[in-house]
């Protein structure tokens, strides 16, 4: 066998196994796969004013413990208004007809209380 037909020999036996791709196991596949829970509707305000739950992100308390904190959302009819930075692990409560109050999570546990207009989204730490 000349030495073209051992290099040609070589490359089909080591490269043979380059092309097959290892199949994800499907057990692992959604492990690793988190899916954010869907919106919901939590509250309801006078005036057509809805309360969503929206984002997602999981956190971990102090304790070690593992904890879905949510984002908000006021809806009215087409228009939505997102809180910024506020997620909440509780729902919040209608204070009146342009005040809700929400707890911001911290850890896994409830923190300060903030009231956000229902019109602009506004939160401001209630004293």
């Amino acid at each position: 066998m000349t030495r073209r037909c051992w290099v040609v020999a070589l490359v089909t036996v080591l490269g043979a196994g380059c092309g097959e791709r290892e199949e994800a196991r499907p057990a692992e596949s959604a492990r690793t796969q988190a899916v954010a829970p869907a919106d919901s509707l939590v509250a309801t305000a006078p005036g057509g004013v809805e309360i969503w739950f929206t984002l997602a992100r999981e956190v971990k308390g102090a304790d070690g413990t593992t904890c879905t904190d949510r984002a908000l959302e006021i809806r009215r009819g087409d228009a939505r208004v997102a809180v910024p930075l506020l997620y909440t692990g509780t729902a919040p409560e209608i204070v009146n007809d342009t005040t809700m109050r929400a707890r911001l999570s911290n850890h896994c546990a409830p923190g300060d209380a903030y009231l956000v207009d229902l019109r602009s989204g506004h939160p401001v730490r209630e004293r």
